[in-house]
C-alpha cells in the first residue's frame, strides 16, 4: 500500500493565510479600526495599528474605550471562528477565494462580553491574544488579554461567552 504524499508546506501556509486575510477583511468594522492578524500555526495575535481616530481623551492621550472593547470582541471571535474552521481549512474544503467574494461562514455570535480596563491605552500599536476557555457544539468562552510594550503589563482584558454557528446536516462535507 502507498502512502499519499503530503501536500507541500508552502501550499498549506498560502491556504491557512489567505483564508484567515479573506475572513479578516470581510468584515468592514476589522477593517475600519485596522485590526489586522498574525498567525503562527494555529496561534493568532490580533494588531491594532494605532490611528489618531481611535484617541477618545486627547489630553491624556488615550485609546477610546469603545475601541479597546471592539477590539477586544473582534480578537475572540475571530479566534473563535478560526479554530471552528480549523479542520476545514486544513482539510482544503474551505476556499478562499470564496470568503474573499463575500460568502462568509456564519461566525459566532456574542452572548455577553466583560471587559477590564487596567491602565490607559497609550497612543500606540495594541496586540492582543485569545484563549479559548470552552467550545462545543452549541457555547464556547473566550478570554483575551491586551497589551502595548510588554505583553506582562496588560492594558486591558475581557471574558465573552459566544453562540457558535449550527452547521446544517447537509452541509457536511465528510
Amino acid at each position: 500500500m502507498t502512502r499519499a504524499r503530503p501536500e507541500p508546506m508552502q501550499e498549506v501556509k498560502q491556504r491557512r493565510d489567505a483564508a484567515l486575510n479573506a475572513l479578516v477583511t470581510a468584515v468592514p468594522y476589522i477593517r475600519f479600526l485596522d485590526i489586522t492578524f498574525d498567525r503562527r500555526g494555529d496561534e493568532l495575535t490580533a494588531q491594532l495599528n494605532f490611528d489618531d481616530k481611535l484617541i477618545g481623551n486627547p489630553f491624556l492621550p488615550a485609546i477610546h474605550g469603545g475601541v479597546t472593547a471592539a477590539f477586544l470582541e473582534v480578537t475572540a471571535s475571530i479566534t473563535l471562528c478560526w479554530s471552528h474552521l480549523w479542520p476545514d481549512i486544513e482539510a482544503g474544503r474551505i476556499d478562499p477565494e470564496a470568503i474573499a467574494r463575500g460568502k462568509l461562514p456564519r461566525l459566532p455570535k456574542t452572548i455577553d462580553f466583560t471587559v477590564d480596563y487596567l491602565r490607559s491605552g497609550l497612543p500606540r500599536d495594541a496586540y492582543a491574544r485569545a484563549t479559548i476557555s470552552r467550545a462545543g457544539r452549541r457555547y464556547a468562552s473566550v478570554h483575551v488579554a491586551a497589551w502595548q510594550d510588554h505583553k506582562d503589563k496588560l492594558f486591558a482584558q475581557a471574558t465573552g461567552h459566544f453562540l457558535m454557528p449550527q452547521v446544517p446536516p447537509d452541509a457536511k462535507t465528510d
